[in-house]
């Protein structure tokens, strides 16, 4: 058995591309729009994942728009992504600035927690060792649920 990827619905597609492949960092894979059934894929990876993708098809992020305006709730239900990063501050650092909410800050220098426009929760894990606790993550509070 292998993990192949996670499908997750959203309402605009634009945005959500805006915020996982522009603000989040992943990179498209492939795009496959469905005339007949009236909707679009756009497959993503992590960008230290692209070659494995490419070649094996995942592990991938599989964005699906239906054409016709539905309305998603709930996002919280699914659970998370989640991603090994670098340098969680920065990667933090770089979100707020696109102004992205940190809804769990990595105060541990570990973890911190995200959503996406669609209210997906997505967690981000410092590749390693925690790093060193630092402001502004060490003092910041948590901002709605995630």
């Amino acid at each position: 058995m292998q993990y192949l990827h996670t499908m997750v619905r959203v309402s605009d597609l634009d945005e959500s591309l805006d915020f996982y492949c522009n603000k989040l960092g992943l990179v498209e894979i492939s795009r496959r729009e469905v005339e007949a059934g009236r909707f679009t894929l756009v497959f993503l990876a992590a960008p230290e994942d692209e070659e494995r993708a490419r070649r094996d098809r995942a592990p991938m992020v599989e964005l699906t728009w239906n054409w016709d305006p539905e309305e998603y709730s709930g996002g919280r239900n699914f659970g998370h992504l989640a991603y090994r990063v670098k340098d969680i501050y920065a990667l933090c650092r770089s979100l707020m600035d696109a102004g992205i909410t940190i809804n769990r800050p990595p105060r541990d220098g570990r973890m911190a927690f995200i959503r996406s426009p669609d209210g997906i929760s997505i967690e981000l894990l410092q590749e390693g060792d925690p790093l060193p606790e630092q402001e502004p993550w060490k003092s910041m509070e948590n901002t709605g649920t995630w």
